[in-house]
């Protein structure tokens, strides 16, 4: 159950089924860490922190900002209402998109803090168990005809809810032991009318795989993203 709370200040939304920690502590790593509860970690533009909840492993998140801005202000948003918050819209965004029977993680809890015009906001998600990203899958062996025509169904799934997944790159595409693909990194994504810009997702996703294919040689050609498209197009 979906359950928030609210001041002048702060809102945090949590699911009650997943988190049964002291919701005010679960976004300092300080509390996990004291707890000997964090299980790993990830660089980014911060440091993702894998932790263990009684009843699932979590990704907690910080939002930061990138580019050159985010070297001057590092984590402040302009605040313009609750939902409009990073953490809140992307809370909102995976169980929607959970609900719809895509591939995401499950939100466990996200925070936003106000300062006067500005806010901070935190989220806190499932870690997606015995999952890897396409990159490090594909420094090692290729993908079979079946694995791409997954990845093309599970973008379909997407789109057909409107979703634009705004930095769809094969970093935030996993595959499970289960052969299961998994869409991930939803901060700023948003719904949208129309059908133009998923065909710019589609590009950006093609671009990624010709980049690391560049960069670190990765088991990759045409004839692969051709599976993929055939799959998303027939979907």
């Amino acid at each position: 159950m979906i359950q928030t709370i609210q001041t002048k200040s702060q809102i945090i939304c949590f699911d009650s089924e997943l988190l049964t920690e002291p919701v005010d502590n679960v976004f300092d790593v300080t509390y996990w860490q004291q707890q000997d509860l964090v299980i790993g970690s990830a660089q980014g533009r911060g440091t993702t922190w894998f932790v263990q909840l009684q009843k699932t492993a979590a990704a907690l998140r910080h939002y930061r900002r990138g580019g050159l801005f985010g070297k001057i202000v590092k984590d402040n948003y302009l605040f313009s209402g609750w939902n409009n918050t990073r953490s809140i819209a992307e809370f909102n965004l995976l169980n929607k998109l959970i609900n719809s029977g895509v591939n995401v993680p499950k939100p466990i809890a996200a925070r936003a803090i106000k300062n006067n015009f500005t806010y901070t906001a935190d989220l806190l998600s499932e870690k997606i168990s015995h999952a890897r990203d396409l990159v490090s899958i594909l420094q090692e062996h290729e993908l079979s005809t079946e694995q791409y025509k997954l990845i093309g169904q599970e973008i379909k799934k997407m789109h057909q809810q409107q979703v634009n997944h705004t930095d769809l790159n094969i970093h935030n595409i996993l595959l499970d032991d289960a052969g299961k693909v998994w869409l991930i990194d939803f901060d700023k994504c948003d719904e949208q009318n129309g059908d133009d810009w998923k065909v710019k997702n589609i590009s950006r996703l093609k671009r990624s795989f010709l980049k690391e294919k560049n960069k670190r040689n990765i088991y990759f050609n045409e004839q692969d993203f051709t599976k993929l498209l055939d799959a998303y197009e027939q979907y």
